[in-house]
C-alpha cells in the first residue's frame, strides 16, 4: 500500500476522483461496524482539514488554552500531611478522626524528638557508666539549644510540654512551681541524679542559693518554708505525687563529680552504681507514681537471665517532649515576652520548628567521631521535611528528561535532504507535550487536587512517555485507567491517579488538536522547500523534481539506480447503493515494478514503518537521476520487522518457543506473587545513608513501640456503663501487641485513676470520722482528703435539694464491687480534676467537655462551697497503651484486628469506642488493600474490554487485548515479589495503571492485524510491520524518561518507580510484539474485509523487466501535471490502514478510469474526502 500524496506533492489544480461502482465486495456480516468506522474516520478527516484549513488560528488559540491552563501551576498545593496522603476518605478511621477533632482540634497534646544511643560495634554492651556519661553528654547538648527569633530566645523550658502543673493559693510557691515545674523528658538518665541536669527551671528564694533540680531536696525545702505559710495542700499534694527527694535521693553515675549531692546514696562510697540494676524495670521522672518510664521505652536490645535480670542492652532512648503550636500560643498568649511581636499561632510553629532543626543538629554533633558511640536523632520536624523534599521535583531531572527527548526526537527525525527533514516536527512535538502535561496540572490545581510525594516523582517518566503519537483508544483506555485506580481509597494516590487521568486526557487534545496544526505548517514549510528548523532559509538541498509524461516514457525503463518508486494512491471509502456493501477504491496515479524477493514470499506487501521512513535523500537532475542508496539507508524498524523479526517469530517452532517461554514467565511470576508482602516503612522511602534513615533503621529494630488510645465516644451512659469500660480496658489489654504496665503500678486510665483517688479520700475520711476529726456539721479539723469526701458525700444531686448529711455514713464514694454511685459520677469527676492535676495528666483522658473549675476551700463552709457543679455527659475521653513488637504488616494488621474486635465486643455492650494512633491511621489501609486492588484490576480490564469491544467492534479481538493484559498485571506483580518490592498503595496504583499503560503495546498490533486481510500468519506480520517502529519507539521515549528517576536521592524512588516502571514497559513491549501477534497468528479473528471475487481481466499488470532496468506503467486517464518522480531512492510508507479500509495488492491494482466513475448519491453514502486546501 502506498501513502496518499503529501501535500507539497499535489498540483494546484488537481480535484479528487468521483467514487467509482465496487471493484471490490466485502462481507456483508461486518458491513455495520466498518461503516460506523468510516463514518468516524469521515468526521476525523473533516476535523483534520478544518484544522489545516486555519492551522495558524488553531496552534495559536491551542497554546494559549494550554498556557492558561499551566498557570494554575502557580496555585498548586503539596501535600505532606501523613493522615491527608494515607486516610482513606469516608473510611471509618477517617470519621474517627473527624470526631477526634471536633472534640479536641487539629492537633496532638506534644510532639516528640528522640535520641538514640548505640555503639559504633554491633552487639556491645551499652549498660556502662562511661555509656551512660556519653549519652548525657549528646542530650544535655541538645537540652541546651536555644534559637532566637522575633527579637526573644527560645529555649527548652519555654517550649517543653509540662504535665498537670498544679494551681496553689499560695502565690510564693506558686510562682516557684511554675519555674521549676519538670519538663516531660523520658530518659534513661532518671535513674540517676544526673537526670536532674536535662531540667533547666530554677527559681530564687531569699537567702539560699538559685534552686534548681540539680541541688532541690522538696521535703527538705517545705520544712524550710514551713514559717511561711500553710502548706499543708501542697505537702499532701507531693506526698500523694511520691516526689520524695526527687533527684537528690537517686545515685550519681560519676560519684566524683563535685556537684553529686550528699544525699545519693553512693556519694560516701564513691562507688560507680550497678547500670543494669538501676534501670532495671524502668525510671522514674519527679513523680514515682506518675511519672514512670516504662523499660521498654528507654533500652533496646536487652538480654536477661533466666530468672529475668536484665544484663545488657544495646541501644539507649531519650525522648524530650514538646507543646504543640497550639499549646505554645496559648501559653505566650498575653504574656510580657510576646506582646510586642504581634504573636500567632504560626509563628508558634515557627518556633517549634526552628528548635527541633538545631535540636537534631547538635544532638548529632555531640560526640567527636572517634567515640566508641553514636547518636541518632530524630524530630517530628525533621519527618515533614523529609515529605516536603520527597515531594520537590527536581528541575534538572525533569530538564534533562526533556532534553534527552528533544534530543531523540530530532535526530530519529532529521534527514539527509533538509527540506523534506523534520527535525522541528519532533522538537515542537516533545515541546507540545511537555505544555500539555504542564496544563493538566495547572488544571488538577484549579481544580483542588493536590500534589504529594507519589504525584511529584513519578511525573518525568510518565509525561515523557506521552511523546508518541496516541490514538483515540489508547487515550481512552489511559483514561479509564487511572480513574479506575481511582478506587483505590488513599487520597495521595487518587489523587496520583486524577491528575495522571487529566494529564492523558490534556495530552490527548493536544496531539489531536494543536499537533495537527504544527504538521500542516511543517507541509507547508515543505512545498515551500525550506530548511527543517531554520524555516526562513531555503533549503540548498531540495529535492529536483522531474516532470515525466507518458509519452516521453513509452517502453523505456526507469534509470538506473532508483530501486523503486513511491505510488501515490487516495482511498476512498464509501458504502454503494445497489449492493449496500461498504467498499474501498484505491485510484492508482502510478504503478511500481516489485523490487526484490520478500522473505515471507509473495503474500506480504511492500515495507512500511512510520512517516519518517517516507523521507529519503534526493539528487539528481531534471533528465536523469544517478544517485545510489547505501545499505544502511534502507535499515529501519520497519525493515527489521519485515526482513529479519517477522519472519523468524511467525516460524512454526518459535511460536511453540515463545508460548513455552511466557508460560513459564507467567508461572514464576504466580509463585512471585506469593512472596510480595503488604507494607511501606518509613525507611523505604528516606534515602539510604542519611542519616534519618539511620536513625529509623535503629528504631525498627530496638524501639518498635506505638503511642495508641482507644478512645470512648459519647452516645451512651459512662455512669451505669463503668463495668463494660473496664471490661473494655481489660479485654484491650489482653491483646498480645499491647505493652502490660508493671505488676508494682496500676493501670494508667483514668478511670482506675479516678476510682483509686475516691478510695483515697474515702479512706482518709473514714479515718477522720473514727478519730472525730469530722463530724456531720465539722470537716475544718480534718484533712484535706477528707473534707474533700466530705463534700462528695452529702450532695444528692437534686437541684431541690443537693445536700443530704445523713448520707455521710450510709453511702461510699466507691462501692463494694468498685463502681462509683452514678449519681455522684460526674460531681466526683469535677473534684478530682481539679484536685488531682498529676493524676489527670498522667491518664491522658482529654475530657470532653472539660469539667468545670472548681476550687476546693477547706475553711470555708459556706453552701456555695459545699455545692460542687457536675460535670456535663462527656462526649470523648481515653484509655492510653503501648503497643510493641511491630515489625511487620503482618503484625500491625493482627494488632489492628484484634483492637477492632475488642471495640465490637464494647459495642455490644453499650460501649461506643475505637482505637487511634499511628498504626490505626497508616496501616489500617492493608486490611482492604489486597481486596480494592482486585476490585480495581478487575473493574478496569472489564472497562477495556467493554471499550475496546466497542471502538474495534470485536469482542474477539478485544478478549485477546484483555487476555494480554492481564497476563502483564500478574506478572509486574510476581516480578515485585521477586525484587523485594512490598505492595503498598504505591505499587497498588501502577499495578492498576499498568492495565492502562499495556493499551499502548497491545492495541496498534490488534488493530493492524484485524484490519489486513490474509491468512493469520500474513496479517500478523503485516501487523508487525506498521507497528513495530512505533511501538518500540514509545517504549524507548518511556525509558528514556524514566531514565531520570534513576538518580534520585530516594531509594524508594528508584526501587518502586524506577524499576517497576521499566520493568512494565519491558514487559508491555514483549507481550505486545512478541507474545500477541504469535497469539494472534494462532486463534486470531478472521479479518474484516475479504475479498470475494477478482476485479476485471482489465488489471494492470507490470511489464517483464527487460534488460536489467524497471518498468513501470501509467494509467493514461491520469492528469499529466500530476505525474512526477522524484530522483532519488524512495523507501514507501505503510502504515496501519483505516479500519475498513480495503488495500490491493501492488499486483492486482484495478484499472482507474475518473471517466467511469459515475457520482455516487443517496443517504447511505459518504461523501468522499479529497485533499484538504492549502494552510493558511
Amino acid at each position: 500500500m502506498a501513502r496518499p500524496p503529501p501535500l507539497e506533492e499535489l498540483p494546484p489544480d488537481y480535484t479528487p476522483p468521483a467514487r467509482s461502482p465496487a471493484p471490490q465486495v466485502l462481507d456483508g456480516s461486518l458491513k455495520t461496524p466498518l461503516w460506523l468506522r468510516a463514518y468516524f474516520q469521515g468526521l476525523l478527516f473533516s476535523l483534520g482539514c478544518g484544522i489545516q484549513r486555519h492551522c495558524g488560528k488553531v496552534l495559536f488559540l491551542g497554546l494559549l488554552a494550554l498556557g492558561a491552563l499551566a498557570l494554575g501551576l502557580r496555585v498548586a498545593v503539596i501535600e505532606t500531611d501523613l493522615e491527608q496522603l494515607w486516610v482513606e476518605a469516608g473510611s471509618r478511621v477517617s470519621q474517627e478522626l473527624q470526631y477526634t477533632r471536633e472534640k479536641l482540634g487539629e492537633e496532638a497534646a506534644y510532639t516528640s524528638q528522640m535520641l538514640i544511643q548505640t555503639a559504633r560495634r554491633d552487639g556491645e554492651n551499652i549498660l556502662t557508666p562511661e555509656a551512660l556519661g556519653l549519652h548525657l553528654q549528646a542530650a544535655l547538648t541538645a537540652s541546651k539549644v536555644q534559637v532566637s527569633l522575633y527579637g526573644k530566645s527560645w529555649d527548652l523550658n519555654k517550649i517543653c510540654y509540662k504535665s498537670g502543673v498544679p494551681l496553689i493559693e499560695n502565690g510564693m510557691i506558686e510562682r516557684m512551681i511554675e519555674k521549676l515545674f519538670p519538663c516531660v523528658i523520658l530518659t534513661p538518665l532518671d535513674c540517676f541524679w544526673e537526670g536532674a541536669k536535662l531540667q533547666g527551671g530554677s527559681a530564687y528564694l531569699p537567702g539560699r542559693p538559685d534552686i534548681q533540680w540539680t541541688n532541690l531536696d522538696p521535703e527538705q525545702l517545705l520544712e524550710e518554708l514551713g514559717s511561711f505559710g500553710s502548706l499543708e495542700g501542697f505537702r499532701e499534694l507531693l506526698d500523694k505525687a511520691q516526689v520524695g527527694q526527687a533527684y537528690v535521693g537517686r545515685p550519681c553515675l560519676h560519684p566524683d563529680d563535685l556537684h553529686c549531692p550528699p544525699s545519693a546514696p553512693n556519694h560516701h562510697s564513691r562507688q560507680a552504681p550497678h547500670v543494669a540494676q538501676e534501670l532495671s524495670g524502668g525510671c522514674h521522672g519527679v513523680s514515682h507514681k506518675f511519672m514512670h518510664w516504662q523499660e521498654e521505652l528507654l533500652l533496646g536490645g536487652v538480654v536477661r537471665d533466666p530468672q529475668g535480670q536484665l544484663l545488657r542492652a544495646e541501644a539507649l532512648q531519650s525522648t524530650f517532649l514538646l507543646m504543640s503550636p497550639r499549646q505554645l500560643y496559648e501559653h505566650f498568649r498575653g504574656d510580657y515576652q510576646t506582646h510586642d511581636i504581634g504573636w500567632s499561632e504560626l509563628q508558634a510553629g515557627t518556633v517549634l520548628q526552628a528548635w527541633q532543626r538545631r535540636f537534631v543538629q547538635l544532638a548529632q554533633e555531640a560526640l567527636p567521631e572517634n567515640a566508641s558511640q553514636q547518636i541518632h536523632a530524630f524530630s517530628s520536624t525533621t519527618l515533614d521535611d523529609i515529605l516536603h523534599a520527597f515531594s520537590e521535583v527536581s528541575a534538572a531531572r525533569v530538564v534533562g528528561g526533556y532534553l534527552l527527548m528533544l534530543t531523540y526526537a530530532c535526530v530519529t527525525m532529521l534527514r539527509w535532504d533538509c527540506a523534506q527533514s523534520q527535525g522541528a516536527v519532533g522538537l515542537a512535538g516533545v515541546l507540545l507535550v511537555a505544555l500539555a502535561v504542564a496544563s493538566g496540572l495547572g488544571l488538577c490545581a484549579f481544580l483542588g487536587i493536590t500534589f504529594n510525594a507519589a504525584t511529584t516523582q513519578e511525573r518525568t517518566g510518565e509525561c515523557l512517555q506521552r511523546t508518541g503519537t496516541s490514538v483515540a483508544l489508547t487515550s481512552i483506555n489511559n483514561m479509564v485507567a487511572f480513574f479506575m485506580a481511582a478506587l483505590v481509597p488513599i487520597p495521595a494516590l487518587r489523587a496520583f491517579s486524577l491528575q495522571a487521568a487529566i494529564v492523558v486526557s490534556c495530552n490527548f487534545a493536544a496531539v489531536m488538536l494543536v499537533f495537527p496544526a504544527i504538521l500542516s505548517l511543517d507541509l507547508h514549510r515543505r512545498h515551500c522547500q525550506r530548511l527543517d528548523v531554520l524555516c526562513c532559509f531555503s533549503s540548498p538541498c531540495s529535492a529536483q523534481v522531474i516532470q515525466i509524461l507518458p509519452q516521453e516514457l513509452g517502453d523505456r525503463t526507469v534509470p538506473v539506480g532508483i530501486a523503486h518508486l513511491t505510488a501515490t494512491v487516495q482511498a476512498f471509502t464509501h458504502c454503494d447503493v445497489s449492493s449496500q456493501h461498504v467498499v474501498t477504491i484505491l485510484p492508482p496515479q502510478a504503478h511500481l515494478v516489485p523490487p526484490s524477493s520478500d522473505p515471507l514470499g509473495s503474500e506480504l506487501f511492500s515495507p512500511g514503518g512510520s512517516t519518517r521512513d517516507l523521507l529519503g535523500q534526493e539528487e539528481g537532475t531534471r533528465q536523469k537521476a544517478t544517485c545510489k542508496s547505501l545499505p544502511c539507508a534502507r535499515w529501519n524498524l520497519a525493515h527489521f520487522a519485515r526482513y529479519q523479526f517477522a519472519p523468524l517469530l511467525l516460524q512454526s517452532h518459535t511460536k511453540a518457543m515463545v508460548l513455552v517461554l511466557f508460560g513459564f514467565l507467567l508461572g514464576l511470576s504466580l509463585y512471585g506473587a506469593t512472596l510480595v508482602q503488604d507494607g511501606l516503612a518509613l525507611t523505604d522511602v528516606v534515602p539510604r545513608g542519611t542519616k534519618e534513615h539511620a536513625f529509623l533503621s535503629t528504631q525498627l529494630r530496638y524501639f518498635s513501640l506505638y503511642e495508641v488510645a482507644l478512645v470512648t465516644q459519647g452516645g451512651f451512659d459512662y455512669t451505669h456503663s463503668q463495668r463494660a469500660l473496664f471490661d473494655l480496658h481489660q479485654r484491650f489489654s489482653s491483646l498480645k501487641a499491647v505493652l502490660p504496665p508493671p505488676a508494682t503500678q496500676a493501670p494508667r486510665t483514668w478511670l482506675h485513676y479516678y476510682r483509686n483517688w475516691l478510695q483515697g479520700i474515702q479512706a482518709a475520711f473514714d479515718q477522720d470520722w473514727a478519730s472525730g476529726l469530722i463530724t456531720h456539721h465539722s470537716y475544718r479539723n480534718g484533712s484535706e482528703d477528707g473534707a474533700l469526701a466530705y463534700k462528695l458525700l452529702i450532695q444528692t444531686g437534686d437541684a431541690q435539694e443537693p445536700l443530704d448529711f445523713n448520707q455521710l455514713t450510709t453511702r461510699k464514694l466507691v462501692d463494694k464491687n468498685g463502681l462509683i454511685p452514678p449519681e455522684l459520677f460526674y460531681m466526683g469527676l469535677t473534684v478530682w480534676v481539679s484536685s488531682d492535676p498529676l493524676g489527670l495528666a498522667a491518664s491522658q483522658a482529654n475530657f470532653y467537655p472539660p469539667p468545670p473549675e472548681w476550687l476546693h476551700d477547706k475553711y470555708d463552709t459556706t453552701g456555695e462551697n459545699l455545692r460542687i457543679p457536675a460535670a456535663q455527659p462527656l462526649e470523648f475521653a481515653q484509655f492510653p497503651f503501648l503497643l510493641r513488637g511491630l515489625q511487620k504488616t503482618a503484625d500491625f494488621v493482627e494488632a489492628i484486628e484484634g483492637a477492632r474486635e475488642a471495640c465490637t465486643e464494647a459495642g455490644r455492650a453499650g460501649v461506643r469506642a475505637y482505637p487511634s494512633g499511628s498504626p490505626f491511621l497508616f496501616w489500617e489501609q492493608y486490611l482492604g488493600l489486597r481486596r480494592c486492588f482486585l476490585l480495581a484490576v478487575c473493574i478496569l480490564l472489564v472497562c477495556t474490554f467493554l471499550v475496546c469491544a466497542l471502538l474495534l467492534l470485536n469482542p474477539w479481538t478485544a478478549g485477546f487485548i484483555v487476555l494480554v493484559l492481564a497476563m502483564m498485571t500478574v506478572e509486574l506483580f510476581g516480578i515485585m515479589g521477586f525484587l523485594g518490592i512490598k505492595l503498598s498503595a504505591i505499587p497498588v496504583v501502577i499495578l492498576v495503571a499498568s492495565v492502562g499503560i499495556g493499551v499502548e503495546f497491545t492495541v496498534h498490533v490488534a488493530l493492524g492485524f484485524l484490519t489486513v486481510q490474509g491468512s493469520r500468519n500474513l496479517r500478523a506480520a503485516r501487523a508487525l510491520e506498521h507497528t513495530f517502529a512505533p511501538v518500540t519507539d514509545g517504549a524507548i521515549s518511556t525509558l528514556l524518561g524514566l531514565l531520570m528517576l534513576a538518580g534520585s536521592n530516594f531509594d524508594f524512588i528508584v526501587r518502586y518507580f524506577f524499576v517497576v516502571l521499566t520493568v512494565l514497559t519491558l514487559l508491555g513491549l514483549l507481550h505486545g510484539l512478541v507474545l500477541l501477534p504469535v497469539l494472534l497468528s494462532i486463534l486470531g479473528p478472521p479479518p474484516e474485509v475479504v475479498q470475494m471475487y477478482k476485479e476485471s481481466p482489465e488489471v494492470l499488470r507490470p511489464p517483464a523487466p527487460r534488460g536489467g532496468g524497471l518498468r513501470w506503467g501509467m494509467s493514461p486517464t491520469l492528469p499529466q501535471s500530476f505525474a512526477r518522480v522524484t530522483t532519488s531512492m524512495t523507501v514507501a510508507l505503510h502504515p496501519p490502514p483505516l479500519p475498513g479500509a480495503y488495500i490491493h495488492p501492488a499486483s492486482e491494482e484495478p484499472t482507474w478510469s475518473p471517466a467511469a466513475t459515475p457520482a455516487a448519491s443517496g443517504s447511505s453514502n459518504i461523501n468522499s474526502m479529497g485533499p484538504c486546501p492549502a494552510t493558511e
